[in-house]
């Protein structure tokens, strides 16, 4: 089957708290560390990978939907004070900067890795965060220089063992793949939103009736003879079988979701800007994984960090210590 496959899917100091309260509804501002502040933009930014899959898995977004959000929020905005805290302490201690060409091949493997190597879904994404391209940049150089500053504090650090390397590069080997290489063959069933002959169809009644669908799937009813019955797409005739699909063919979100559903799962309905996907996963394909000579310094950082976890929390502690952060959440 030589169709192209489209489901795009809805793809994240001195003052008291009362006026910087009033102030972050103004000028957008989350938290500040030592006057230095991070917007909302920058939150919502780091927010948006894990809100777009949420917002595809739960369509009702019902009360479950907005606690985890707001617990992703306060977790990113805790990382984001930490990761002030560092680069604090490298602007009064080390200074300098991160070359240029550095920064291109960090965006370079975001788009790979995130994006499944689509720049419009990347530059999508950054619109949707409110952040520009320059913007990013200055968040990736943050990045870099945060994890450059980590591993100064373990570079006189016991060396991670041969045998704890080793094992480190078996457990993540499948994480550190070539996500690109991935591939999927599933069933699915799509319910659009609306139809222009029905005025009674609406988004409400087709998440009813796809909400059904997936009860009768799960009680074993036959996923072909519903799709022919239900499924308003290309494949519908043949029992909504998708052949082998390219990972990089499906929007970021969706494949990200699939790709960390169990094989032979039921899946959704997931919910995009037209209608409602429901899914069985029938296969998965995994990218090319490398070997431990091309990964082994991050490999080793991983283990360093683990066993010098300790050492890190007493830094991130002494730093907090000697800073003033207020937050708004």
């Amino acid at each position: 089957m030589n169709r192209s496959v489209s489901l795009t899917l809805a793809l994240a100091v001195n003052f008291s708290l009362t006026s910087f309260s009033q102030a972050s509804e103004i000028t957008g501002i989350a938290a500040k560390v030592n006057g230095k502040v991070i917007t909302t933009n920058e939150l919502n930014y780091h927010l948006t990978p894990y809100r777009e899959q949420l917002n595809a898995q739960m369509p009702r977004k019902n009360p479950q939907y907005h606690k985890l959000i707001k617990k992703a929020r306060a977790n990113i905005l805790d990382s984001l004070i930490e990761r002030e805290l560092i680069l604090s302490d490298f602007r009064n201690n080390i200074k300098g900067s991160i070359p240029a060409h550095a920064i291109d091949e960090e965006i370079k493997r975001q788009i790979r890795e995130l994006y499944n190597n689509n720049r419009d879904e990347f530059n999508k994404a950054l619109k949707t965060s409110g952040i520009s391209m320059q913007q990013h940049r200055r968040e990736t150089e943050k990045k870099l220089i945060v994890q450059a500053m980590r591993a100064q504090q373990f570079r006189n650090s016991i060396p991670p063992l041969p045998n704890e390397v080793q094992a480190e590069f078996v457990k993540n080997r499948r994480k550190m793949r070539d996500i690109t290489g991935d591939a999927m063959e599933f069933h699915k069933i799509y319910i659009p939103k609306n139809d222009p002959k029905n005025s009674l169809i609406n988004a409400k009644t087709q998440l009813q009736l796809a909400e059904r669908i997936v009860a009768q799937l799960k009680k074993g009813g036959n996923f072909e003879l519903l799709a022919k019955q239900h499924s308003k797409d290309a494949w519908a005739s043949e029992g909504g079988k998708v052949e082998k699909t390219k990972r990089t063919d499906l929007s970021p979100a969706f494949a990200a979701i699939m790709m960390e559903t169990p094989e032979g799962e039921i899946l959704g309905p997931l919910e995009d800007g037209r209608g409602y996907t429901i899914v069985c996963l029938d296969k998965k394909y995994y990218g090319a994984m490398p070997p431990l000579s091309k990964v082994r310094k991050a490999i080793e950082g991983r283990v360093r960090a683990r066993k010098n976890k300790e050492k890190h929390d007493r830094w991130i502690k002494r730093l907090k210590q000697n800073a003033i952060i207020t937050k708004k959440i």
